[in-house]
């Protein structure tokens, strides 16, 4: 995606709090999730091969009716961030989470050896984290990273996320050719995993093996 492009979506989102309740339904955020699943599709075919599965292994179990969730965060600036989380720590509970951070305003941090690292925000890179559900599906080779969101002192923070999780009556679990005598299974089949597991964001890791 061009620079102009990714510009151009951040402009919509700071509009978007603005407009009434009927109009924010907006063409280019609509255009952005379709560019953003595309993406997703190619980076979940990587992933298999990497893995020396066929390539649409993941995709499978994502389902052709996988469901592309979009999300506009505003996060007003605050006198005390190291008091206030935008977002309490979590894994996300998705396959694949594609963000687009707002210019030159940090907020999105990773724990990293028990210290939060911030998220440098490149304003023409997308930010990918992986997923809970993509977790299961790699039987723990792939591992979604423990994120929160802190708030800015001086500037408000506003971001669009994209989430891609699989069709919730999917049946998920580990691909069977990553499970062996030297790899067992790590994780259970599940089924309308975000559901399931919403009640345990309290706790911060929301998957269950």
């Amino acid at each position: 995606m061009s620079t102009s492009y990714l510009d151009k979506v951040r402009e919509v989102t700071k509009e978007f709090f603005a407009l009434p309740v009927e109009e924010k339904q907006n063409e280019t955020l609509e255009e952005f999730s379709t560019k953003v699943k595309s993406i997703i599709d190619c980076l979940l075919r990587s992933m298999a091969r990497s893995l020396n599965l066929e390539e649409d292994s993941f995709l499978d179990l994502f389902g052709k009716q996988s469901l592309v969730k979009a999300r506009i965060n505003f996060y007003p600036p605050g006198s005390r961030p190291d008091l206030v989380l935008g977002v309490k720590p979590h894994t996300d509970r998705p396959g694949i989470t594609i963000l687009l951070q707002a210019k030159e305003v940090e907020g999105l941090q990773v724990l990293i050896d028990d210290k939060c690292i911030n998220v440098p925000s490149i304003p023409d890179a997308l930010v990918v984290n992986l997923g809970d559900q993509l977790e299961i599906m790699s039987n723990g080779i792939f591992k979604c990273p423990m994120l929160r969101v802190v708030t800015n002192t001086k500037k408000l923070r506003m971001s669009v996320v994209i989430f891609n999780e699989p069709e919730p009556e999917n049946e998920i679990g580990p691909v069977e050719d990553l499970i062996n005598e030297t790899y067992p299974r790590l994780y259970r089949n599940v089924k309308n995993y975000c559901e399931m597991n919403y009640k345990t964001y309290q706790e911060g890791k929301i998957y269950s093996t």
